[in-house]
């Protein structure tokens, strides 16, 4: 499998993309190209520094960065040379299978949208955050693609989410959840309580409305929401992760006997802190455009860019895009067969 990655992405550049993508490609046998999309000298640089004549490694030389402050539609359109187009341009041409990106995610959601186009039957991708709970893990979808979608985008966005949650999570029948305000189904805004009756008809393993404290005490695997809440919840459980390890720290380190409490139970706070840990996790694949797109933290660590690429050649081997198009057709034939029944 053949891999495009935008070097020049996230917060700190070439060398922890560079070393992550090292790492990976050691772990990785299957890996069998990997595009370093950027500045060449750049890329050199840091390829000399871990000593690594992997023949798997090309470099794809790009002169221009998206800056974070850049908007996203403008910035494809007019810094046609940056790292992430010309990593997507790989994907078009057929030379690479997926893109994986930590830089500015709009850019990489524009254009992988502009230039790939979506898959067929899809309207708009979403972005599936995977976040941990008690018991298992759940794909929340979208987690800040589309803001406003409709609420045959939100169907959509279960239906893909489903399958990603089926064929590479490994869940055999994924319950579907719609966040809400309430789990009565005349609670909510005017978009979900329409998605509501959507779901409802449809094939999918729709579970009902959920709130806020399902999420974890009584989760589904795959929330559905839109891309303003989902990534208003993706951030918000980021924080409240970081800061419960900081006030849990702060009090062991009150007393002698607290600490000596928190030694022994060391193994179970590296256990928690690496399942809420986002570098395991890697990134986010945008669900719904014609190529597989993995969208990695701003601030990936050499060990989160490893995994992004672990998780981009999961949804290759698991041939996640056939199957979201033949679940969106049964969909869509269905939905048309009710038209006359519903009106």
């Amino acid at each position: 499998m053949k891999i495009a990655l935008d070097a020049m992405g996230g917060d700190f550049g070439p060398p922890n993309i560079v070393s992550g993508a090292v790492m990976a490609l050691n772990e990785y046998p299957h890996i069998g190209k990997l595009f370093l999309v950027g500045d060449t000298p750049q890329i050199e640089a840091e390829l000399k520094k871990h000593d690594c004549t992997d023949g798997r490694i090309e470099i794809v030389h790009a002169s221009q960065v998206v800056e974070m402050h850049d908007r996203a539609v403008d910035a494809v359109r007019r810094k046609k040379d940056s790292s992430v187009s010309r990593a997507v341009d790989l994907v078009k041409k057929g030379d690479a299978a997926a893109i994986v990106s930590a830089g500015h995610t709009g850019a990489a959601v524009a254009a992988t949208a502009i230039k790939l186009r979506t898959l067929p039957g899809v309207d708009r991708p979403g972005i599936a955050a995977v976040i941990p709970s008690e018991t298992n893990v759940f794909v929340l979808i979208d987690a800040g693609a589309n803001s406003d979608p409709r609420p045959e985008h939100m169907v959509e966005y279960a239906i893909m989410g489903s399958v990603y949650s089926r064929h590479v999570l490994g869940y055999e029948n994924p319950s579907v959840g719609l966040m809400s305000i309430g789990d009565e189904d005349m609670k909510g805004s005017d978009l979900t309580k329409e998605v509501f009756k959507m779901l409802k008809q449809s094939d999918l393993n729709f579970r009902g409305n959920i709130e806020g404290h399902d999420l974890f005490a009584d989760p589904v695997e795959v929330v559905v929401c839109d891309g303003f809440v989902g990534n208003v919840i993706l951030k918000t459980c980021e924080s409240i992760g970081d800061a419960i390890f900081k006030w849990l720290k702060h009090e062991l380190m009150k007393t002698k006997t607290r600490m000596v409490g928190a030694y022994l139970a060391r193994n179970a706070f590296l256990t928690i802190r690496k399942k809420v840990n986002y570098e395991e996790y890697g990134g986010m694949p945008l669900l719904g455009v014609n190529g597989i797109c993995i969208i990695a933290h701003g601030a990936s660590t050499p060990k989160a860019i490893k995994n992004a690429l672990r998780a981009a050649a999961e949804s290759i081997e698991q041939q996640v895009n056939p199957h979201i198009v033949e679940k969106v057709r049964r969909h869509h034939e269905k939905a048309t067969s009710l038209e006359p029944t519903l009106r």
